[in-house]
């Protein structure tokens, strides 16, 4: 089961809430989570942006296009990506964004490329992201409470966050798709935390401990919660990674996550281990595994 909790009552840590947030973090790998600071009607205004620049015809998209730089910030065109190496690249398009540090010398940390239209579509997302941050950083909190951690554990972990936010767009399932063909493929994501907007429509599925895909979904204002290897080497299992996978269907769908990472230099290896295990090194190898204009071989 995942669990559907209310964010004003993680803030004010409830109990009956945190019992279900330690649940959901142990036991599923997901929740859902409403009441936040952003609006249906603010993620409406963020979809739509999104599926503007989507519309756009491809030779527009194409001067953003991230297969062209050493890093994952722009646009993916459809196969651009391979989250499961058994299967085929993903036919999902995504436009990709993050936290940017001029001279850093890491990919990680790329400069932003952004489209000149639509219009406003980088104050658009570029507020959204901004937003979207606080919320994950409550919400953390929250996890931390729940699985006997310090609240403030993760506060000065994300000073300078891994955090990318990504606009997926899903076209109906193509008439040439077979087994192996995904809008994205069974995979866990990579990182700590993942805020998942979306514009409602069904398409993503998770693996249950009985081996079996449920659907989740989450209307405009409410959002998908799931985590990520990282986290869950961090607290030495205790927050699980999911597999999950979006197959497609007949209808169109954009999904927006926000995947909520640490600064690159953090220690994640297990809290009181005595191991060093480098977030930026975890996160870069696992894009050079994804990204096929990253791969190396």
């Amino acid at each position: 089961m995942i669990p559907r909790l209310d964010a004003r009552k993680i803030a004010a840590r409830a109990p009956e809430t945190l019992a279900a947030l330690r649940a959901g973090a142990m036991e599923s790998g997901f929740l859902t989570v409403y009441g936040t600071a952003i609006t249906p009607a603010r993620m409406r205004f963020v979809l739509a942006a999104y599926r503007a620049f989507f519309d756009l015809p491809e030779t527009v998209k194409r001067r953003v296009d991230m297969a062209a730089t050493g890093s994952n910030r722009g646009w993916g065109a459809p196969q651009s990506e391979q989250v499961d190496p058994e299967a085929n690249p993903d036919y999902k398009q995504v436009f990709d964004c993050g936290f940017a540090v001029p001279d850093s010398g890491l990919s990680v940390y790329a400069e932003n490329l952004w489209p000149d239209r639509p219009e406003g579509f980088r104050q658009v997302i570029e507020a959204y992201y901004r937003d979207a941050m606080e919320v994950a950083t409550d919400i953390l909190r929250g996890i931390a409470e729940a699985i006997g951690e310090d609240p403030r554990f993760f506060d000065d972990k994300f000073a300078r966050p891994m955090a990318l936010l990504r606009g997926n767009y899903y076209p109906p399932r193509p008439d040439w798709a077979g087994e192996k063909d995904f809008g994205i493929a069974a995979h866990t994501d990579y990182g700590c935390l993942t805020l998942l907007g979306t514009d409602g429509v069904p398409g993503l599925e998770v693996l249950t401990p009985e081996d079996n895909w449920v659907p989740v979904r989450a209307d405009p204002g409410e959002f998908i919660i799931n985590f990520g290897e990282m986290l869950e080497i961090w607290t030495g299992g205790r927050v699980k990674a999911t597999l999950h996978r979006v197959r497609g269907s007949a209808e169109e769908r954009i999904s927006v996550p926000l995947f909520f990472n640490p600064d690159y230099d953090t220690n994640v290896a297990p809290i009181g281990s005595g191991r060093v295990v480098t977030a930026g090194e975890h996160l870069q190898k696992r894009f050079n595994e994804t990204y096929v204009h990253l791969k190396t071989g």
